[in-house]
């Protein structure tokens, strides 16, 4: 659902604006999140509780598809010149506030519950966390203001123009997509299946894995915006290429010393080289997307490369992590994941910014 969502919801803010589509996009996921919340039980209801609990989750993708586009090209938009790196790095700086939130609830309630209340009911409680923060971000929203740059447009694309623009751009997204891929691969892998890898791998303990993944937050938070910045003073593609290599080149040997004596120190060591290698390079990434992109379809074409990124290749990382252990019985092969990952980004940045100079862009419509 996300590309779904990054389509025609990213169509809907290019068209009339990015504060009122953010409101948008607030209140189709917070309908996902309240859906999955109060559903009942199999046992209530039979077949119709895993359908609403598709179309919760069918509902946040299709949000979650353009949500980190819109917060980025706002925050583009109305950065200062000379910081729009630094700007735009607290779109996923502020993510990484959820993910140590949401380490710490899975901590607590793993400490305070057992696995079988957690199973029946406990599930619910992050959800029901999510609703209450959601009026919150809602009155937030409601007081921002339409950025200059949108204001400035002569003329907002309608619907058919903007796929018009998405379809002659389609280069540009790919690349993109190739571009993003270095990061939501690499996040994913340090959030999502850090506990699994932790647990089931290495054979360490529940609550080790989750401290690890509260300690990556952090990370994350800390090296977001310094890569903004840095790519700020000195160029996105310098610090793109430098990370992607970097990557390329330690991925699997990390990964081989830390499996061949698991230990909590050894992971927390290998994850948080892998959370500076996220930091730096989504905080350099976020800003170049935003820039490359057409500015008259620019949060379309922006969620439509992440969304792809993500779909085809972040929400995989479990899934490919865990086959290629399966294939090959080498604890340490989801680091050829990482290597794939970080391949396509130093590629994907070598093409677009070939030249010295980003690609250029086609407009179907006068911006």
């Amino acid at each position: 659902m996300r590309p779904v969502g990054a389509i025609f919801l990213g169509a809907y803010i290019d068209r009339i604006g990015r504060r009122k589509g953010l409101i948008v996009t607030l209140a189709i996921m917070a309908m996902g999140t309240v859906f999955i919340a109060v559903c009942p039980t199999y046992a209530s209801i039979g077949i119709a509780a895993p359908i609403i609990v598709l179309i919760g989750r069918l509902l946040q993708g299709f949000s979650a598809g353009v949500e980190l586009g819109g917060v980025s090209v706002y925050l583009f938009e109305i950065s200062t010149p000379g910081n729009k790196g630094f700007y735009t790095s607290f779109q996923s700086a502020s993510q990484q506030v959820a993910i140590f939130a949401a380490a710490i609830i899975g901590f607590v309630l793993s400490e305070m519950m057992p696995a079988d209340t957690i199973t029946a009911w406990g599930w619910r409680i992050p959800f029901f966390i999510g609703c209450i923060i959601v009026p919150f971000i809602f009155v937030l929203r409601r007081t921002l203001e339409e950025t200059p740059a949108f204001l400035a447009m002569k003329k907002h694309p309608t619907p058919s123009e903007v796929f018009s623009s998405a379809a002659l751009n389609w280069r540009i997204i790919f690349w993109g997509m190739m571009m993003v891929a270095m990061t939501t691969v690499t996040f994913y892998f340090v959030t999502v299946y850090t506990p699994t890898f932790g647990k089931n791998v290495l054979k360490l303990s529940n609550s080790d894995s989750l401290i690890v993944t509260v300690f990556v937050a952090i990370s994350n938070f800390i090296w977001l915006p310094i890569g903004g910045a840095l790519s700020d003073r000195i160029g996105r593609k310098p610090v793109l290429l430098t990370i992607a290599a970097l990557s390329l080149v330690t991925a699997y040997p990390a990964l081989l010393w830390l499996v061949d004596a698991p230990s909590f120190s050894k992971m927390l060591t290998v994850e948080l080289l892998f959370s500076f290698y996220f930091g730096i390079y989504n905080g350099a990434m976020v800003a170049a997307l935003t820039e490359i992109v057409p500015a008259h379809v620019r949060t379309t074409c922006f969620s439509l490369a992440y969304a792809l990124a993500a779909a085809l290749f972040g929400t995989f990382t479990p899934l490919a992590a865990t086959w290629l252990i399966d294939k090959t019985g080498d604890k340490a092969s989801p680091g050829f994941w990482l290597m794939f990952a970080a391949a396509a980004g130093f590629i994907a940045t070598l093409t677009i910014y070939r030249g010295g100079k980003a690609m250029e862009t086609r407009q179907a419509v006068p911006a």
